[in-house]
């Protein structure tokens, strides 16, 4: 008979495979403008399923295990908001239409979905060959969040010329005219990619770029793979509602790039410092929760001036 935590990775598993082909099959059937009413909606049920999770990781694996998942979800979930800026460009650079930006985020996080199984998987498997490769993870953490804190603005590259677009555009014949929901079309020259397939595969891309910073960030709250990576699941799928709740509004929280940079370097330190302090999974998740606050809180008594806004919501 299985343990309780196989039964707890089945039922995962099990729910990540009924939450997708219900959000496909059912909710989104026919593509439609997300409204702020329903990813509201969606951002709580999101972060409602997450938590009931946690509450099974409690009574399964213990409070400990339970405060590693807690933090290295707020952590990851946080992480996500630099997404909702990225995502925009993206739409905007390709023009896509919004009801068909559900269509891409759904496609785009089942390929993060894998892709962050992959990575985890691996990171897991050097850490355990190498335990010195966590103080590698440290190192890189805290410079990324030195160089956040620096950097005037990470979002200015335009999402067209991003690397992976340009060997797609290469490789696949691109049709300039959208064709509804479909990444592909017949044209007269024979099946041609639609710019609805580039801009998934430039989330796609963009993901890579944030799973660098995101995985080795949740590494240094735990190295247990299961943690790790039902995290990152939960972020990850609850990333799209979050997107639309948040499209037109993100760049009102001007400090909370700050409040990001100041925890990847605060996890960063904890994993260089481990050998000779350590600190407790309760005052970590403390720690995070009370940086990502005042960054929010900040940002809201000291907005940015509307002229000063960069971003905008598409379409």
């Amino acid at each position: 008979m299985p343990d309780s935590t196989t039964l707890l990775v089945i039922a995962f598993a099990a729910f990540v495979l009924v939450a997708l082909a219900l959000d496909l099959g059912v909710f989104h059937r026919t593509a439609h403008v997300v409204s702020t009413r329903e990813a509201l909606t969606w951002t709580v049920v999101w972060v409602s399923l997450a938590a009931l999770f946690g509450l099974g990781v409690l009574l399964v694996r213990g409070p400990e295990t339970a405060i590693a998942y807690v933090t290295g979800y707020v952590i990851e979930y946080s992480l996500s908001v630099d997404n909702v800026f990225v995502f925009s460009l993206i739409f905007a650079s390709f023009a896509v239409p919004r009801e068909l930006q559900h269509r891409v985020l759904f496609w785009g996080v089942i390929g993060a979905l894998v892709m962050r199984f992959v990575m985890i998987a691996a990171g897991a498997a050097l850490i355990e060959r190498a335990a010195w490769i966590l103080f590698v993870f440290g190192g890189f953490l805290v410079v990324t969040g030195i160089r956040m804190l620096l950097a005037r603005s990470a979002h200015g590259t335009d999402p067209a010329l991003n690397p992976f677009v340009r060997l797609a555009r290469r490789f696949v014949r691109v049709h300039p005219a959208f064709d509804g929901q479909r990444f592909f079309t017949r044209t007269p020259a024979g099946r041609a990619a639609t710019p609805l397939f580039l801009a998934l595969v430039a989330v796609e891309a963009s993901d890579l770029i944030f799973a660098v910073d995101s995985i080795p960030a949740i590494f240094a709250v735990t190295t247990d793979p299961f943690v790790v990576y039902t995290s990152n699941a939960f972020a990850i799928l609850g990333l799209r509602s979050l997107y639309f709740l948040l499209a037109g509004a993100a760049a009102r929280f001007r400090h909370l790039k700050t409040g990001l940079a100041l925890v990847l370097v605060f996890v960063g330190a904890k994993l260089l410092l481990a050998d000779w302090l350590h600190i407790p999974a309760l005052i970590s998740l403390g720690t995070v929760v009370l940086i990502l606050a005042a960054a929010v809180i900040a940002s809201l008594l000291d907005p940015e001036k509307p002229s000063a806004r960069g971003l905008r919501a598409t379409g």
